[in-house]
């Protein structure tokens, strides 16, 4: 008989911790892509980073168009050239060609660079902003949204973003 009420205490005791435990967890989301893009400074973000892009695309098309002038020259007076000025004429074409590869993947690196650098504070402004009503809401767990969600299954959760943009100051 003692045994029987050990083990009905225990599962009792089990009871209330596993719902103690369940009443603790609470799960939200929020589009964290859609709240950065939100903050009026993005705008002004964006159009540096789009400014520095130019630069960068004025200077690719200037090669290509260097290239596709050759190229014409090249077809035009391939026949009546010699073996060597051919040969030098191809090597330049294709000295040009790699020039434009390598500028436009220094160009990709340093745009993705610069454009992290200008991000980080807004990134760092929204999830102070996040953890803050996180914190002030009691949630345990915030997904971001934006990404899709990680899990296959996932209990439900409150959606962060307009309290999240209230605390920013943003509409």
């Amino acid at each position: 008989m003692k045994r029987v009420v050990k083990v009905a205490l225990v599962a009792v005791s089990m009871l209330f911790v596993g719902n103690f435990a369940k009443a603790q967890t609470k799960i939200g989301y929020v589009n964290f892509a859609e709240l950065v893009r939100a903050l009026p400074e993005f705008k002004t973000m964006q159009s540096q980073i789009d400014i520095y892009q130019k630069q960068f695309i004025d200077q690719l098309t200037a090669m290509n168009n260097e290239y596709q002038t050759k190229g014409k020259e090249f077809q035009a007076k391939s026949a009546s050239m010699t073996d060597a000025v051919r040969t030098a004429s191809q090597a330049e074409l294709a000295d040009i060609q790699k020039r434009m590869q390598d500028l436009q993947t220094s160009a990709q690196q340093q745009v993705d660079a610069k454009s992290n650098e200008l991000s980080k504070p807004l990134v760092d402004k929204c999830r102070a902003a996040v953890n803050a009503v996180a914190k002030e809401k009691g949630y345990t767990y915030v997904f971001d949204s934006s990404q899709g969600s990680p899990m296959i299954v996932s209990p439900e959760g409150d959606d962060l973003l307009a309290a999240s943009k209230a605390k920013l100051g943003v509409k």
